[in-house]
């Protein structure tokens, strides 16, 4: 299972963040909810970011490309195996910092990966 760090986690049953969270954890994998808001999602606590995770395979990113910048120190010092760029989220300057790290760049929807059996 593929530990799975969350960035723009939402406690609103309407977002896409809250229904990766959910089924993220249905199919098995553990998660860790990054976002502005207190709350729970799928069972773990929203946190504001800190220090940084080192043992996430994949982030999936759920923020605008305008909040992204504040969060790329972040994602770079976890370092993931790859960043999830789920659409309307996709960022050709971080997409460069993260191939320049050794860290894949996916353009695609978490939930179709999921439901596709692809993730």
């Amino acid at each position: 299972m593929k530990k799975t760090l969350i960035i723009g986690a939402s406690t609103n049953s309407e977002r896409y963040a809250y229904k990766a969270a959910h089924m993220l954890t249905a199919k098995g994998h553990s998660i860790i909810n990054i976002g502005v808001k207190e709350g729970e999602v799928a069972g773990v606590k929203i946190e504001k970011p800190s220090e940084p995770y080192h043992d996430v395979d994949t982030i999936t990113l759920y923020i605008g490309v305008p909040t992204q910048p504040q969060y790329y120190n972040y994602i770079l010092e976890t370092k993931p195996k790859r960043v999830v760029f789920n659409p309307g989220t996709e960022n050709a300057e971080l997409e460069d910092m993260l191939e320049q790290n050794g860290i894949e760049a996916v353009e695609a929807c978490t939930l179709v990966l999921l439901t596709t059996g692809q993730y």
